[in-house]
């Protein structure tokens, strides 16, 4: 059985349709990232999943049971602002939210530490959060969103805004999760977080999922084997020169790229190019920042 499902999901606000027939499941012990432009339905998701806004038409289930006011206590969610208590300390949020979730007594006082302990919080469980950098006060922000033991966490961007060192940490932290038997959903525009972290990836446009499968099935759906990254100043020759080799070609903000079919080490390429005046020339393997842009601009 799977954790979470959601089927044919549609949600309008007024004119304008926010879900399309949206339809995913996250198995358990997974992380599936559900990424998408801004104004793709990620947030309006989440807000159905936990029950803060009614759903036109379709279904949500989570351990089976239909999504309602009895399956809050079913998940935890880490939102993009962190929303702990700043003047508390890390025990303090956590006996508190215990005590909003109904855990009462030693109940409580074992759940926060056992919480501090797994999250590696036990040097700073006695400082307020206030004095935490940003890295700290989303790791007690986690804790927090885990300390009624949920089946599914959301996680909606959570390293946003954080330095790289702190991005590393919290992105260890999510994989000890998910091998501690937590199954994650997962919101982010750092992609290269989604590769790193999620088994399965469902990729939102306009309300729907366009694809969806491991990063690997997912770069199935690009016809190259390698892209190369080019400067030229003389752009027309050179896409006149693949579409002649039938590669195809694509325009991603300043940069021009080529959708090779065949794998090339670079110098070869070059000769390839030799009549093309190149600025720069890079080769690179299809990652998912190629294929969420093939599949999300227009």
């Amino acid at each position: 059985m799977n954790m979470v499902e959601v089927r044919d999901i549609e949600k309008s606000f007024g004119d304008k349709v926010v879900l399309n027939k949206l339809s995913f499941s996250i198995s358990p012990n997974d992380v599936y990232g559900l990424l998408g432009p801004n104004g793709a339905g990620k947030t309006t998701t989440i807000n159905i999943l936990c029950n803060l806004l009614d759903a036109d038409s379709g279904m949500i289930s989570i351990e089976g049971k239909p999504v309602s006011e009895a399956t809050k206590h079913l998940v935890g969610i880490v939102p993009q602002e962190v929303s702990i208590y700043q003047d508390l300390t890390i025990k303090e949020n956590l006996l508190f939210f215990a005590k909003i979730y109904g855990i009462q007594g030693s109940a409580s006082t074992e759940r926060a530490d056992e919480l501090i302990h797994a999250l590696n919080l036990h040097v700073y469980e006695n400082i307020k959060v206030s004095s935490l950098s940003g890295g700290w006060r989303r790791r007690v922000n986690i804790a927090v969103a885990l300390v009624h033991s949920p089946s599914i966490l959301i996680l909606d961007e959570p390293t946003a805004g954080l330095d790289i060192e702190a991005r590393y940490e919290l992105w260890e932290l999510i994989k000890n999760l998910k091998n501690s038997g937590v199954s994650i959903l997962l919101t982010t525009h750092q992609l290269e977080e989604a590769e790193r972290l999620c088994s399965c990836i469902g990729i939102l446009q306009k309300g729907r999922i366009v694809a969806e499968g491991s990063l690997d099935k997912l770069r199935e759906l690009i016809p190259a084997q390698q892209i190369a990254v080019i400067e030229t100043e003389d752009e027309h020759s050179l896409c006149q020169k693949a579409l002649s080799f039938g590669w195809e070609y694509r325009h991603h903000g300043s940069r021009l790229i080529l959708l090779i079919h065949e794998k090339y080490i670079l110098k070869d390429l070059i000769k390839k190019l030799d009549d093309i005046p190149l600025t720069s020339i890079s080769l690179q393997e299809v990652g998912l920042e190629h294929i969420y842009l093939e599949l999300t601009q227009e």
